[in-house]
C-alpha cells in the first residue's frame, strides 16, 4: 500500500477526480481517501512516481 499526502482535495468531486486518475492507470487498483487527512492510500503496482504524477494531473499537490 502506497500513501500520498495531496493538498486541495475538499469535498466528494475531488474524492472521484483523485479515484478516477488511478484508476484510469490501474482499474484494479484499491484506492482509500481520507479527506480531513489530505491522505490517499493506493494499492497498485504502478509505481509511486506515476500515480503521484497522475494525482497531480487533476490539478492537486503531491508530496
Amino acid at each position: 500500500m502506497q500513501e500520498f499526502n495531496v493538498q486541495g482535495m475538499t469535498c466528494g468531486h475531488c474524492v472521484k477526480a483523485v479515484t478516477h486518475a488511478v484508476q484510469a492507470l490501474d482499474p484494479a487498483a484499491v484506492i482509500e481517501v481520507d479527506l480531513a487527512g489530505a491522505k490517499v492510500r493506493v494499492e497498485s503496482q504502478q509505481p509511486a512516481a506515476v500515480i503521484a504524477e497522475a494525482i497531480k494531473e487533476e490539478g492537486y499537490s503531491v508530496s
